[in-house]
């Protein structure tokens, strides 16, 4: 629970940083399409930091296997989703759109496991 909980605030404060950054720091420097992406980003970060703390809650309801894997499923999602956005607009290159779907399908595991924890308990 403790791992999950600390992992959703930090995600969560530096979601907050990055989002002041890229609406203050960034909007003179970015495309519109390259600020939305960005912003799409922090988006994600955000929801699924907040997705963290529900892991640490169902952990102390139901301390599974997989809702342990839900929660490794979004800090995976986290890194390489939001990750790879930050990192293709600041450095340009493209080719990281390919691999930001591998942390939208990271979140969709980490959905699914958890609803699945809550079914089978």
């Amino acid at each position: 629970m403790k791992t999950f909980f600390i992992l959703g605030a930090l995600f969560g404060g530096l979601g907050v940083a990055l989002g002041a950054f890229g609406a203050h720091g960034l909007r003179a420097t970015l495309t519109p399409e390259d600020l939305a992406t960005f912003e799409i980003g922090v988006r994600y970060q955000m929801y699924h930091a907040l997705a963290l703390f529900a892991v640490a809650w169902a952990s102390t309801e139901w301390s599974t296997a997989t809702v342990h894997a839900a929660g490794w499923a979004f800090t995976v999602g986290i890194v390489v989703f939001s990750g790879s956005l930050y990192t293709l607009v600041l450095t340009g290159q493209r080719w990281l759109g390919a691999v930001t779907p591998i942390g939208g399908v990271a979140f969709l595991v980490g959905w699914a496991l958890l609803a699945w924890t809550a079914i089978r308990s």
